[in-house]
């Protein structure tokens, strides 16, 4: 079976920008359709897009339209409200980051590896499979 990955929303801004070098070579080693985002990751990227105006708007939005060509939008399913319960009742003194947790969640049932730079943000869930491809 081929490895999957859900992308953080960090490492989709890297795609977006083209850099680091590391993770488009990592992101261009893999096939079409191993690579996916969830839809908390693509709320996210909308976010960002909305906060910009005019040209940069634009572009930001033209952007995002290219990358969900290339990575998939996964959307969330009760496999993912299920884990979702899991992983907040092993944290459960952690009151940020329910964003996050969504996206780990995706991440756990969708049988994917979270691709991330931000590992400190994934802390202490159980069963999450976290790569950093810039580090790497």
């Amino acid at each position: 079976m081929h490895m999957h990955y859900m992308l953080d929303t960090n490492i989709c801004i890297h795609l977006i920008q083209n850099h680091p070098p590391q993770v488009i070579a990592r992101f261009q080693q893999a096939k079409l359709g191993e690579v996916v985002m969830s839809v908390v990751t693509h709320a996210e990227l909308s976010h960002g897009v909305e906060r910009c105006s005019g040209a940069d708007h634009v572009q930001a939005a033209g952007s995002l339209r290219q990358l969900i060509r290339l990575v998939p939008v996964l959307p969330l399913g009760t496999d993912t409200s299920a884990q979702y319960g899991v992983l907040a009742a092993a944290v459960r003194g952690r009151r940020r980051d329910v964003l996050d947790r969504l996206i780990a969640a995706h991440a756990i049932a969708a049988g994917a590896v979270l691709v991330t730079n931000n590992e400190g943000d994934f802390r202490d869930y159980p069963g999450l499979q976290l790569e950093n491809w810039i580090a790497a």
